[in-house]
């Protein structure tokens, strides 16, 4: 009896499941002013943070809202770089003996860099529409998980630090 209220169970969690929406909300993150420290917000469309061919007319991915305005624009990544990983660090101890009343004890350190991150290269250029038209110019660093970070600069030359 408890087997086939076990199997209904798990029937059911994966009928549901498989009804469940795929998560497809966007990437946010921040963009600071290097200058004044003001914060915003950095959107972009999920699964648009990956290399592909360039597609001058393809939609815009990405929304950049700081300082009362909203930019909108299209990142374009390249390569299958790789991100330096951290540094690992071990010790290692052991001791042995053998049958004949021989015994041999050791140790050792070792110091290694990580394992590269996958990582992607490019940019996004990014406008304001309206009144005051402006354009924030972006470069990008973006790992396989579409997290990443980045520098941007307005036509005034102020610097803004991009986070997501």
């Amino acid at each position: 009896m408890k087997s086939h209220v076990l199997l209904g169970a798990a029937l059911l969690a994966s009928v549901l499941g498989a009804c469940a929406p795929a998560v497809t909300a966007p990437q946010t993150g921040r963009i600071v002013n290097a200058v004044t420290g003001e914060e915003g917000t950095a959107t972009f469309t999920r699964g648009t943070l990956t290399p592909r061919v360039g597609d001058p007319f393809a939609p815009d991915n990405a929304t950049i809202r700081i300082g009362g305005l909203t930019y909108t624009g299209r990142t374009y990544l390249i390569g299958n770089g790789a991100l330096p990983g951290g540094l690992g660090f071990s010790v290692a101890f052991g001791a042995s003996s053998g049958t004949d009343g021989s015994a041999f004890t050791g140790g050792g350190t070792r110091v290694e860099g990580g394992r590269p991150v996958p990582a992607y290269t490019g940019n996004l250029i990014a406008r304001v529409d309206g009144d005051a038209p402006g354009i924030l110019t972006c470069t990008l660093t973006v790992d396989a998980q579409e997290r990443g970070v980045g520098e941007c600069f307005d036509g005034a030359g102020t610097r803004y630090a991009l986070q997501f």
